[in-house]
């Protein structure tokens, strides 16, 4: 595979790609002829997060949204290293791993996601549970569960975060608790779903009062304590800032996040929330023959726009990105990558949705099936979309 840069080499083989990033490698074992393929990912299971709310709420199993990486690779002719990248040296194109392994490349896909970011906000991370995982997932059902059965008076979740994550997750909760617990939105800025369709902003406000959701806009989080949250709640642009200890039984954190990256040398530069600027190719700016994709890129759209670090750009990126990288091999010309916005949609509670795009909108039961089949569609692999498809159609019919 063709090289540039100098220094002195990583030893080993150099004709194989390392990636980390299930779609990009699946896209390009579809293509023929391939190098080989590495992914290189610490996780047993893949994690589909846009229906991470339904297996919360029991709507799907784990092992729809959460499949084994081991099932999904077998015969697609990509190997699966169960590790993790800690450092990348782009000058003697190879990386290290966590478990001590030192492997060189010829060229490397990073998309090692997000993680939470605290904003500096005190306790976040010793009282504060995130949303991102499988423990997540169990940690956030088991305290449903506690509340559920305990039924104490004034029983309270605190959601901080009004953004996709932070709304879905509210609306799940509220049709999972109903009377046991009180659920309190709360959002820093002057509006829920700040960057998204007016349609779905509308939807999701009406499904929050619905849902007795009480909402908290203009406040911030200024520590989190066990069993408490400090707020500051600025009531007008004129008026000082009321403070407030608000009593809660569980915080959960979606209040943003930032790129999840290992450590990079050189040091390229860095944009919002952390991300690799990374050139319309999808090439990290600064690195050589490193490629990057989905929340730890950060790509600007014709006008100069960042792009959403959301599951829609990701999906896209990858098919480019498997096109760039033989283009790249081949010492081709790399395409642009050119975003074709296909829309919106945000989960509002147990079997409900609103969706916006392709020139219509909907909301209800009728969208929260769109938004199902939409989904299934972006699962990994087609034997595993056909085997969920089944699963699907053998409840309905039940």
């Amino acid at each position: 595979m063709g090289r540039s840069g100098g220094g002195q080499r990583c030893p080993g083989g150099d004709r194989r790609w390392r990636l980390r990033g299930l779609y990009t490698s699946l896209a390009l074992a579809d293509r023929r002829p391939h190098p080989p393929i590495l992914l290189i990912e610490p996780n047993e299971r893949f994690l589909f997060l846009p229906l991470l709310y339904e297996l919360l709420s029991g709507e799907l199993r784990s092992w729809e949204i959460a499949p084994r990486y081991d099932s999904l690779l077998a015969g697609r002719g990509v190997a699966w290293l169960r590790d993790r990248v800690v450092r990348v040296d782009a000058e003697r194109h190879c990386l290290q791993t966590a478990q001590g392994r030192e492997l060189a490349y010829g060229r490397l896909v990073l998309a090692t996601g997000a993680r939470p970011e605290s904003f500096g906000v005190p306790g976040v991370s010793e009282h504060a549970l995130g949303f991102r995982s499988l423990a997540d997932v169990e940690r956030l059902q088991a305290l449903v569960e506690r509340l559920r059965l305990e039924r104490r008076p004034l029983q309270r979740l605190a959601v901080i975060g009004g953004g996709p994550t932070g709304v879905e997750l509210a609306c799940k909760l509220a049709d999972l608790l109903g009377d046991a617990a009180v659920i309190e939105l709360i959002e820093q800025g002057g509006e829920l779903l700040a960057s998204g369709r007016s349609f779905n902003r509308e939807q999701a406000l009406a499904a929050l009062q619905r849902k007795d959701v009480r909402l908290r806009t203009r406040t911030r989080v200024l520590a989190i304590e066990t069993g408490a949250v400090q707020l500051s709640h600025q009531a007008g642009d004129h008026e000082g800032a009321v403070l407030e200890t608000l009593r809660v039984d569980g915080v959960i954190w979606a209040a943003g996040s930032s790129a999840s990256l290992p450590e990079l040398q050189p040091i390229p530069p860095l944009g919002l929330g952390g991300r690799l600027t990374c050139g319309t190719d999808l090439s990290v700016v600064g690195l050589t023959d490193v490629f990057a994709l989905g929340d730890g890129a950060l790509v600007h759209d014709d006008d100069e726009r960042p792009l959403p670090a959301t599951a829609q750009v990701a999906f896209q990126q990858a098919e480019l990105l498997a096109r760039n990288l033989l283009h790249s091999f081949a010492g081709e010309p790399l395409e642009p990558f050119h975003w074709n916005d296909l829309g919106e949609m945000v989960s509002l509670g147990v079997g409900n949705a609103s969706l916006t795009g392709l020139g219509f909108t909907l909301a209800g039961p009728t969208a929260f099936r769109l938004r199902q089949i939409a989904y299934l569609a972006r699962l990994p692999g087609l034997p595993h979309q056909l085997k969920v498809a089944a699963g699907w159609l053998s409840d309905l019919s039940r």
